[in-house]
């Protein structure tokens, strides 16, 4: 899906290019917040803790986590203004982000000799190959309005007690925001732009033990970033 995205988008771009009376094309340095929704792990059956059958679920918020990233990151983009109104573009971002890694402890028994022990478990993960394909209204000659669909590759990093991985996915997303734009008289232009970002939810099971499970309702979040850049 990614790839297809990938390909869509840009091929999106080559034809409004054609089109288009104008083609902007420049580089942003963006800072965000973001936070993840309801993120939980969830462990079935009774090596749960040393728990009874059934599911236990053990939320960040409840063990006093926050699930908060701030991020600071660039990305390049390619824009076709099709009209005084509208824009269409196209923003990669070349890196990857990474979260801050998560130290989780949990007590359980030991199969061999049924005693109490601790197990330490470290998770962190990498945001990469971020894309979104959007749409520009400029309201006025220099105040605009921005909607946009977003793909990003989520891998997970962790070190397990008990072994096993959580894998990788993709999450889609959207986003809104608001800008500024200023031309100068060489073509070169510079714009401020403030966005509002949700991703969707995911859950990921345990490689090793499908009875261990990760969970994110949803990542919602906030940018703000700086774009120079050169129309033509």
């Amino acid at each position: 899906m990614k790839k297809f995205l990938t390909i869509a988008a840009f091929m999106l771009f080559a034809f409004s290019n054609a089109q288009a009376e104008r083609v902007k094309i420049g580089a942003t340095l963006k800072a965000g917040v973001f936070e993840v929704d309801d993120a939980s792990e969830i462990f079935s059956g009774a090596h749960s803790s040393g728990a009874s059958p059934g599911d236990v679920t053990k939320k960040a918020s409840d063990e006093g986590d926050e699930a908060i990233g701030e991020f600071g990151f660039g990305s390049i983009f390619g824009e076709a203004m099709l009209n005084d109104k509208i824009s269409i573009g196209v923003d990669y971002v070349p890196m990857a982000l990474e979260s801050e890694t998560t130290e989780n402890i949990q007590n359980m028994k030991t199969v061999q000799t049924g005693e109490d022990a601790q197990s330490t478990n470290t998770v962190k993960v990498e945001f990469e190959d971020l894309i979104t394909v959007y749409a520009l209204l400029h309201v006025t000659d220099s105040l605009y309005l921005k909607a946009g669909y977003m793909q990003v590759d989520v891998n997970t990093v962790e070190n397990l007690a008990t072994g096993g991985a959580y894998g990788n996915t993709s999450l889609d997303g959207h986003t809104v925001g608001v800008g500024y734009n200023h031309d100068m008289d060489n073509g070169a232009f510079i714009r401020v732009e403030t966005n509002y970002v949700e991703l969707d939810g995911t859950e990921l099971t345990n490689t090793n033990d499908s009875t261990k499970k990760v969970k994110a309702d949803g990542i919602e979040g906030a940018t703000v970033g700086i774009s120079v850049g050169k129309s033509f």
